[in-house]
């Protein structure tokens, strides 16, 4: 008979479930539960004829089960919690070493949010792409986030797929234009779990209803800032982009931007764009201002390149140094430059008589920006141009619309820049036959003066790119660098043109264009840093390539967008540039866009030094703020304006309150200058302490996997290799859920580590951590075969003798008023059958499995008794958790509410005089229909912000769930401890650490693997295990011990207590795991050390 409470299994479920009510309906009988792994309701009906089919499964205890199955059951059940043990997880199992303000960001600001809505709008350079790949990796290893958007500009979207693979085993797809077709009659963003795409192509009129029918538990957007909007007096312009960020808000649980840029000087557009995240959560500037001072802004954080230090307090980035090299054009090129400006004008005068400005005007500044490339560019430009011109007048191709402008273009990858360009080349104005063949007669005049500069080889810039080359050299052999020098180009004819005279100058060249593929450019970066020692490259470097290595730059071209150029500046001054930077931009001042580019460096220069920062150069285009410069070169080279006048627009007065407002884009007013290092520190450490990865992670892996039937071999060096995954492994890991959450396994693995610096030294080895395939696949394997033999629970010695009694295990759990789980533990409660104590899950490591000769009576167990205990404990962690979330709330209480009712009340006062306006005649329905919905939105905002508030703040616990209880037993041998002469040992290391100026804590009690936690000078740690003999005997290492003894290395110190009853000598030794070769005794589960190993390896003896 099924009854409430009851344990069932059968072929209903694909695990068993808990029965929480039974009900009998026409000959069915009504399960109502959950499942008891993945906790789903049931609620199934069961034809009464088909109830011999399950099985009540008994609760019983009796210690049958296997301690080695039972070890393996729990850990696996520890281990699929990982992220409550190790508060910096995903820190730990990525391939990054984040600096201290990337941790504070991420754990200390955005992780405590319980619902995530934040900007992160550091300086360029602070890593963000890394800041942001933790967050993702943290929500996934919490179980807090599955589905995934990351929307960025087009060209990124290949660095930023490539960087979340290699540093955080994450797989991403892409879905673009390319494989958005690929879906017939499926909603692909519904299908894929992990997706990129590019802001652009997502906010298509054709695309964006797909995306608005789906919900993302993440969305990250890089490149926030282009979701701008407008205020204009009572009315709001929203671009495009806005609307799709807009949706992006709605269809998301969290919510990251990401931007170097958020403030651009206009309080209003920056508001306007925070409400994006929570729509009027700051009414005004000084709320603003008050969030920032009393350092409690819930929804952004932004820190300033000068403040941005690692741990130990050095400035991230170096200095660097733009140089302008001016030269003016030979008369031969000059000639040139000044008939092909004259074809140019005259195209553009054209196209404005025909009211095809647009992509004309575009199509002709291409040929410009070649021309301001090389002569040889410009001349295969025209080449191509004849080419096509030739084969419309031949009928053998017909003149096709092409759109175009320079803002879609430059948001394309390269090489889809280059196709639209091409094809751009082309575009003709020619009406008829007889001009279209005076247009290709044009042409070859221009082709013939082009190939006879190029034929020359003097032209006046390449001499000054080898005056620059030579010049950059002597450079780096002053400052001791590594003799590499990259040089940028926009053009890929230039490029190829400039690796051949380059090469005839005798250096050794090699290339990074948009023509490559990522892994092509990967191995480009490679060859630049090992062999060659000059690197042409096309803007594709700019990203995703990191060339720290490489402290010299050479624009050959300047592009027309700033943005390009402060990317450009990127790829080598960024974090891990040991060196000052020099970056050489080559301009011909006697061209109409070099003198406007001339100016722009000049006055960048002059910027510069007034305001004392090279911060400048992260921001050009934001420096002349409410001048377009791409507009203004366009001006410069079709003498739509005045050179005097394009000058003079650039000619910016840096008084006071142009510098203030600088400071102000910059965001300087936004940003949070103190970054608290000490605590990140102590942060960082105490992760330490507790968490599971390499050591327990690699045991476990390896005792687990063998009782899997699976066989692997131990490699030099640590390394180990897989030569096969057992079958039931590979079962788990093909079911699409899983591939979706933790990618695909291979069935073999040649080399693997678990050990992250390992793999960052090893880029040919497997890094298995939490979130890999195998792992979680191996993990979930040992929870479904041995989850109800564990129930039964086991026996274990401890060879130590300290523990007598039974040791119970449970999940506790704490859940919000807004359905989430606000906090999840395991519980392992110590029972020595006088008092209850809460004691450390992982000292399971330190038990020895008790042979079959163990018997034990079970007239103890009492699961009602040991309950209330458990409740208390889960209570007590509610609280720690409700202390976070009580402040939080306030928070948002302060700023949120309070803001929400102030600019409602702002709005019903507008509302009352828009009213009285229309009351006596006046037409003012635009206006009050506007300012009604702006009110309702914000009542809507502020009804949902105060639920969500009450929610987080209304915390209860789950009822306990029980795993296991074991019942241990004291060992009796050499490795028993006596307790008397283990404290005296205390004492006397106590003792010491404080003669010599540090500040011992005695941690013994907590089985952390070590006894002493020691701060001393600089708040350096000593993490000190202490062992007291009576006499000089052997010593023994526990599991515990002897892990944290290879995780900390230097920082761990054997501290053993000799004749402690008569004369005590304290024998030092550093660095055990490394220092020591100890015995490994696996029937005590205890590494063990003889006197002469301890003696003879000591780096120093204290006799008191």
């Amino acid at each position: 008979m099924i009854e409430e409470g009851n344990i069932i299994r059968g072929p209903f479920w694909n695990e068993p479930v808990k029965v929480d009510k039974v009900n009998e309906i026409d000959g069915y009988l009504q399960i109502i539960g959950s499942t008891i792994h993945s906790n789903e309701h049931v609620d199934r009906l069961i034809e009464k004829d088909e109830l011999s089919k399950i099985e009540v499964l008994k609760d019983e205890i009796d210690f049958s089960a296997y301690p080695e199955n039972t070890f393996l059951g729990i850990e696996a059940i520890r281990f699929n919690y990982a992220s409550l043990f190790d508060p910096l997880l995903a820190m730990n199992v990525s391939k990054i070493d984040p600096l201290p303000f990337q941790i504070e960001a991420v754990y200390g600001y955005i992780l405590k949010q319980p619902r995530i809505r934040f900007l992160l709008a550091d300086d360029p350079g602070a890593g963000k792409t890394i800041m942001a790949g933790l967050i993702i990796k943290e929500l996934k290893l919490r179980k807090l986030a599955r589905r995934i958007l990351i929307v960025v500009p087009g060209h990124l979207k290949d660095q930023w797929r490539r960087e979340l693979k290699e540093k955080f085993n994450e797989e991403f797809t892409v879905l673009d234009r390319y494989t958005f077709s690929a879906y017939y009659g499926e909603n692909p963003w519904e299908k894929n779990e992990q997706v990129i795409t590019s802001i652009d192509f997502a906010k298509q009129d054709e695309i964006l209803p797909a995306l608005n029918s789906v919900h993302w538990d993440l969305v990250v957007v890089d490149e926030a800032h282009k979701m701008s909007a407008y205020s204009y007096g009572d009315k709001v312009s929203k671009t495009q982009r806005y609307k799709f960020g807009e949706v992006l808000s709605r269809t998301s649980n969290h919510l990251l931007l990401l931007t170097a840029t958020p403030h651009k000087g206009d309080p209003e557009n920056f508001r306007l764009f925070l409400d994006l995240l929570v729509p009027g959560f700051f009414a005004s500037a000084e709320m603003i201002e008050e969030s920032l001072k009393n350092k409690d802004n819930p929804l952004f954080i932004r820190r300033l390149k000068e403040d941005l230090r690692d741990f130990e307090g050095k400035p991230i980035f170096t200095r660097r140094f733009p140089i302008t090299i001016k030269f003016r054009l030979t008369d031969k090129e000059k000639e040139l430059y000044n008939e092909v400006s004259h074809y140019v004008i005259e195209q553009y005068n054209k196209a404005l008589a025909n009211d095809k400005k647009r992509n004309v005007t575009f199509a002709l500044t291409i040929l410009q920006r070649r021309m301001a490339s090389s002569t040889y560019a410009l001349l295969r430009s025209l080449e191509r141009r004849k080419e096509r011109l030739e084969k419309f007048l031949k009928g053998e191709e017909k003149q096709r619309e092409i759109s175009g402008d320079f803002e879609e273009s430059e948001d394309l990858e390269e090489k889809e820049r280059w196709k639209r360009e091409e094809e751009l080349e082309s575009l003709s104005l020619a009406k008829n036959p007889e001009e279209l063949k005076q247009e290709i007669r044009e042409l070859e005049r221009l082709i013939e003066k082009a190939r006879e500069i190029v034929k020359s080889e003097n032209e006046i810039k390449l001499s000054e790119l080898r005056k620059a080359i030579e010049e950059g050299f002597r450079k780096i052999n002053e400052m001791n660098g590594r003799p590499r020098i990259l040089i940028f180009t926009e053009s890929r004819d230039t490029l190829e043109y400039l690796g051949k005279k380059i090469e005839s100058w005798g250096y050794k060249v090699n290339f990074i264009h948009g023509g490559m593929n990522i892994d092509e450019r990967i191995r480009a970066e490679k060859i630049f840093r090992d062999e060659t020692d000059i690197m042409v490259a096309t803007e594709a470097a700019g990203e995703g390539i990191n060339l720290q290595f490489c402290h010299i730059m050479i624009n050959y071209d300047i592009p027309w967008n700033p943005n390009r150029l402060e990317q450009r500046m990127g790829r080598i001054h960024r974090y891990g540039q040991s060196k000052d930077v020099y970056i050489f931009n080559l301009v011909a001042e006697d061209t109409r866009e070099g003198q406007v580019l001339a100016k722009l460096f000049d006055k960048l220069e002059e910027i510069r030094d007034k305001l004392g920062s090279d911060r400048v150069f992260d921001v050009i285009g934001d420096v002349f703020y409410g001048k377009n410069l791409y507009q203004l070169i366009l001006d410069a080279v079709t003498n739509a304006k005045t050179m005097d006048d394009i000058l003079k627009e650039l000619d910016i007065q840096p008084d006071k309150e142009y510098l203030s407002r600088i400071k102000e884009i910059f965001g300087e007013t936004l940003a949070t200058r103190f970054i608290d290092y000490t605590r990140i520190r102590d942060m960082a450490e105490k992760a330490r302490e507790y968490r599971l990865v390499p050591e327990y992670v690699e045991e476990f892996f390896k005792r687990a996997f063998v009782k899997a039937r699976g066989k692997f071999r131990e490699l030099k060096d640590g390394f180990i290799a897989i030569d096969s995954v057992p079958y039931d492994i590979r079962k788990i890991a093909e079911e699409v859920d899983f591939k979706n959450r933790f990618g695909i396994m291979m069935r073999s693995y040649p080399k693997v580590t678990f050990d992250k610096d390992i793999a960052s030294r090893n880029p040919d080895t497997e890094f298995i951590s939490f979130g890999h395939p195998l792992l979680e696949a191996l993990i979930q394997w040992i929870i479904d075969k041995f989850s109800e033999e564990v129930k039964r629970g086991a026996l274990f010695k401890d060879p130590s003798g300290r523990f007598d009694g039974y040791i119970w295990f449970y999940i506790g759990e704490v859940k919000d008023g807004n359905g989430e789980t606000a906090g999840r533990k395991i519980i392992a409660i110590y029972d020595n059958g006088e008092e209850f104590k809460e004691i450390n899950p992982a000292i399971l490591w330190d038990f020895s499995p008790a042979d079959g000769g163990v018997k034990e009576a079970t007239t103890r167990i009492d699961k009602e008794k040991i309950m209330s205990f458990v409740i208390d404990a889960v209570k007590r962690y509610k609280e720690e958790i409700s202390e976070e979330r009580e402040r939080q709330a306030r928070v948002k209480e302060k700023y949120g509410l309070k803001s929400l009712d102030f600019l409602i009340t702002e709005l019903d006062t507008e509302l009352s005089a828009l009213y009285d306006r229309e009351a006596m005649g006046e037409k003012v329905d635009l206006p009050i229909r506007n300012k009604e919905e702006q009110k309702k939105r914000y009542e809507d905002t502020r009804k949902l912000l105060e639920k969500e508030i009450e929610g987080e703040r209304s915390l209860s616990i789950s009822m306990p769930k029980f795993l296991t209880v074991i019942r241990v037993v004291p060992e009796k041998g050499d490795m028993v401890e006596d307790e008397g002469i283990e404290k005296l040992g205390m004492e006397i290391a106590m003792e010491y650490e404080r003669i010599h100026g540090r500040t011992p804590e005695d941690v013994s009690k907590e089985n952390l693997g070590f006894d002493i936690r020691s701060k001393g000078e600089n708040d350096v740690i000593r993490y000190i295990e202490v062992k007291a003999r009576a006499g000089e005997g052997e010593v023994a290492l526990t599991p515990n011990e002897w892990f944290k003894a290879k995780r900390f290395k230097e920082q761990y110190w054997l501290y053993i207590v000799a004749d402690v009853m008569t004369k005590p000598a304290l024998y030092i030794i550093n660095n055990p795991a490394e220092n020591l070769n100890p015995e490994e005794k696996i029937e005590v589960v205890r590494f063990t050390i003889s006197p002469d190993e301890w003696k003879g390896k000591k780096q120093e003896v204290w006799e008191k």
